[in-house]
């Protein structure tokens, strides 16, 4: 699971920058857990929903999957351009995640990104880190949910502070997005 555990690295680090947005988390999962050191259930993993914004907005600045290639069933004709049938394309998922028609804080960890009224106006193609249609990615739900498990964990325990912020810790894009010189933090016990 190698484009899960890029999420997960990439989400500690994002937190790590965001000192506000992990404040949220902690006190989220204050909420759900208490001071519990239980594994997580199902339920409580359906009521973060603002480490659920927190992952997907790691996944909007930093996607695992940094190109998605599709072949073209059919020609297609954009303004006075014909792609022609066979050709393959690629798709950037970060450039319609930092596109500013469609995010308000577009170059910013901004979690609130994915507040409801925020994202039922917004085009559903500004956000594929799974890719889109109907050759997305089946395992999207499950991925998600194994986040929020481990960070979860990670968080109701830990105080995260990142050692290092862009741009000198610069993610490389290989298969699966991972950072030039990995993920370096601080845990402090909370």
């Amino acid at each position: 699971h190698d484009t899960t555990s890029s999420g997960i690295g990439f989400t500690v680090w994002w937190l790590g920058q965001s000192p506000d947005a992990q404040q949220k988390v902690h006190e989220e999962l204050d909420i759900v857990f208490g001071d519990s050191n239980r594994l997580p259930t199902p339920d409580d993993l359906k009521q973060l929903v603002y480490l659920e914004k927190c992952i997907k907005e790691s996944l909007r600045l930093t996607p695992s999957v940094p190109l998605i290639a599709r072949k073209l069933a059919q020609d297609v004709v954009i303004g006075d351009t014909t792609l022609p049938e066979g050709l393959t394309v690629v798709v950037v998922p970060v450039t319609t995640a930092r596109d500013t028609r469609y995010w308000e804080r577009p170059e910013e960890f901004y979690p609130e990104h994915f507040d409801t009224d925020k994202v039922t106006g917004r085009d559903p193609y500004a956000f594929i880190p799974f890719s889109a249609g109907p050759r997305n990615c089946i395992g999207q739900k499950f991925a998600i949910t194994e986040e929020k498990a481990v960070l979860s964990w990670i968080f109701r325990r830990y105080k995260v502070e990142t050692e290092e912020p862009f741009p000198g810790n610069r993610p490389i894009p290989e298969l699966i997005l991972k950072p030039s010189n990995g993920i370096r933090v601080r845990l402090t016990k909370r």
